[in-house]
């Protein structure tokens, strides 16, 4: 059985619930010895209880409240494998297999437009029937300057103003495990995600072995303290070396291309370059075209690790994007056929198509 540690801190807004010792940053834990004689002074779940007017209207600020949410190009985008995809709760393992034939996993290429994570940010640009099309707010892109756009089933998003609120009052969790779970969910019958790689969630309290984190829909739930790092409000992660990126792109090694993804459950070659700087607390395009824009332009035979290699049709439009990990070796996620594996860039550029590399850090 887990130890708990009861500390009744006051936390911005009074947020301790029947045992956990106040949020630290920096991932470090309670010390063992602390006190734990002290009862919570908020009534359970008193501060999050979600605030909404149980609406989803063009305009409002809106959060993903599903394990992954796939954006489509339209409602009628998605077809009858995909709908593991289109409940609440997903079935992520279930559409997978679904997804195991080559030609049915690219059949998505063109219609689904990218995913976005539990907990995550989007503004509402339409509505039509029960589908939002929506932007992500933290996937930049030119398509619309609110974020990278797309269409899901209303009911994988929530409006919570108070989520919004500790999300920037409080410090928060980041998941850096593949896949992590929620333990001692409480105060809230919105259940059914799973916490996975780049989740970010508002952290309320921290114990030796877990810390707590508030949900999108209201409530709070238990993860793994080694599962997560955890970062005061303002604090971003030190700034990586190339060997760090790297270390954390090898984590995904052997996972199955997923066109629009950019989750623990499949990317496609920009989304995994995207979601690996972001682990690390920058931030580039959604895109790889747009991706090939950023940065500092390298040679080939000054490529260090973690620079971005390009590749291109013989029209200049980039399709393609890798990691350089060193010793003339790229980490990527190719295509449908394929999972995230390292090659010999040059090797595998049968095509001489490369046409540039991009230094980030």
């Amino acid at each position: 059985m887990r130890t708990r540690i009861a500390v009744s801190a006051a936390l911005g807004l009074g947020l301790v619930f029947g045992a956990g010792a106040p949020a630290m940053s920096s991932n470090q834990s309670a010390p063992a010895n602390a006190s734990t004689n002290l009862a919570a002074a908020v009534v359970p779940g008193q501060e999050l209880e979600p605030i909404r007017d149980g609406k989803i209207e063009k305009g409002e600020t809106a959060y993903v409240d599903v394990t992954v949410a796939t954006l489509w190009k339209d409602s009628k985008a998605p077809r009858k494998v995909d709908k593991p995809a289109l409940g609440k709760p997903v079935d992520l393992d279930k559409w997978n297999e679904n997804l195991k034939s080559t030609e049915v996993r690219r059949g998505l290429t063109g219609k689904a437009e990218t995913q976005a994570v539990y907990g995550s940010e989007v503004t509402v640009l339409e509505t039509k029937g029960n589908w939002a099309k929506v932007a992500v707010t933290d996937q930049s892109t030119p398509k619309n300057k609110k974020g990278y756009p797309g269409w899901l089933p209303t009911k994988q998003l929530v409006e919570n103003d108070r989520f919004g609120k500790l999300k920037k009052d409080q410090p928060r969790a980041v998941v850096t495990a593949e896949k992590a779970k929620f333990e001692g969910i409480e105060f809230t019958k919105d259940v059914g995600a799973d916490p996975s790689f780049n989740v970010e969630l508002p952290l309320i309290a921290q114990d030796v072995e877990d810390v707590r984190v508030a949900l999108p829909g209201g409530g709070a739930a238990w993860i793994d303290v080694d599962d997560v790092n955890v970062f005061d409000i303002g604090e971003k992660p030190k700034k990586p070396s190339g060997d760090d990126l790297v270390k954390t792109a090898k984590q995904f090694d052997g996972l199955r291309y997923l066109w629009a993804g950019v989750s623990a459950y499949g990317f496609d070659c920009s989304g995994f370059t995207y979601s690996v700087y972001r682990a690390h607390g920058i931030d580039i395009p959604r895109d790889s075209g747009d991706q090939a824009k950023v940065g500092k332009k390298v040679s080939a035979k000054d490529l260090k690790a973690g620079d971005l290699l390009f590749f291109s049709t013989s029209s200049g439009t980039v399709h393609h994007v890798g990691m350089y990990i060193g010793g003339g070796k790229m980490i990527h996620s190719p295509n449908a056929s394929k999972t995230v594996y390292v090659v010999d860039w040059k090797d595998w550029d049968k095509g001489n198509e490369f046409s540039g590399a991009r230094r980030i850090l």
